[in-house]
């Protein structure tokens, strides 16, 4: 077995932006770290837009020996879902980038757009799967929402209300997916993250159980969301979205199992953090609550100081005995990896 954290683990899911890279840049250490693991590596994507082999490439680029198999979109997700309602060769209006028609042919599906649903406009598609694209119009938009109106069975791939650009915030596929949900009424499946389908789909293309599965991410919304309704642990790592701060105030679920300071701890010994006679220790790290303050023992490096910390508020808070302010304004000071 292989040594420190990943070692309790036969395979890993990793999320790429904030993980792996920034935009065109690779995180500190990411590179390295990932290629040093003794155990199989996916990626896992809420991106639906471009092809698995779009993103093995990005990656290739870093530096990593990726294939396309190693890449998981939730397109995939979404055309692995209908795979299991749907006939072979059945019709599905591909709405979004290139990475949706395509999972849909990987799959055995007759792929149609809206300008050929348009122009079969009597032959209504079997099922709509719905995905992000830069070039989506409200043409688009109109056909998906037809088809579903008259029974279509509707996928989404996410529901991300916003997608960060090198101008700004842009909307996302949550937003495309609300102009549809308004028209219609009707509410479509979701198989991206938050959600189990994507990671689900990782552990297959792992061939491994989800308990054998170490989810990495470093959104607590999406990432650690959907590892722990799939059933898999998780790491946050502290490269990207999410603090401390942000652990300390999260609900049970979106808790994620480890907290990292970078990718390099997946190889290193894991200390996590212990109730110990009314304290709460980590490493070098005890600490405990007295009247909603500190009161510190001993110190420990950050990452220690971190855990401590977490595991005190968490009591605190699961027992009632503070609230979700209180306790991101004790965890504030130790924000400092971002």
């Amino acid at each position: 077995m292989p040594a420190g954290l990943v070692g309790r683990y036969a395979g890993v899911v990793c999320d790429l932006d904030g993980v792996v890279y920034r935009g065109p840049e690779a995180v500190d250490h990411a590179v390295a770290a990932l290629s040093s693991l003794a155990v199989p590596v996916v990626y896992a994507t809420n991106n639906a837009s471009r092809p698995p082999g779009e993103v093995a490439a990005h990656l290739a680029e870093l530096g990593l020996t990726v294939s396309d198999a190693e890449v998981v979109t939730s397109s995939q997700a979404g055309a692995d879902e209908l795979a299991e309602r749907l006939p072979p060769r059945a019709t599905v209006l591909a709405v979004g980038g290139s990475g949706v028609a395509d999972a849909l042919r990987d799959n055995g599906f007759r792929v149609i757009t809206a300008r050929q649903a348009r122009d079969a406009a009597g032959s209504r598609p079997d099922a709509v799967l719905q995905g992000y694209g830069a070039d989506v119009t409200a043409a688009d938009l109109a056909e998906a929402a037809y088809a579903v109106s008259a029974g279509a069975v509707w996928v989404v791939t996410n529901t991300d209300a916003t997608l960060p650009t090198n101008r700004g915030t842009a909307p996302g596929n949550g937003t495309l997916v609300d102009a549809v949900r308004r028209a219609t009424g009707v509410e479509p499946t979701v198989v991206g993250k938050p959600h189990a389908p994507l990671y689900r789909l990782c552990a297959s293309r792992l061939g491994l159980d989800v308990r054998a599965v170490l989810a990495v991410g470093d959104r607590l919304s999406t990432d650690i969301a959907g590892a722990s309704e799939a059933g898999m642990d998780s790491v946050l790592v502290l490269t990207g979205v999410d603090s401390v701060t942000a652990v300390a105030v999260a609900e049970p679920p979106l808790r994620p199992t480890f907290v990292v300071q970078d990718l390099r701890s997946l190889t290193e010994p894991y200390t996590g953090p212990h109730r110990d006679d009314g304290w709460w220790s980590c490493g070098g790290e005890r600490r405990r609550l007295v009247a909603g303050h500190w009161d510190i023992a001993s110190q420990g490096s950050a990452i220690e100081s971190a855990r401590a910390a977490l595991g005190a508020v968490h009591e605190a808070l699961d027992r009632g005995d503070m609230d979700t302010a209180a306790a991101g304004a004790l965890l504030s000071d130790l924000d400092r990896w971002q």
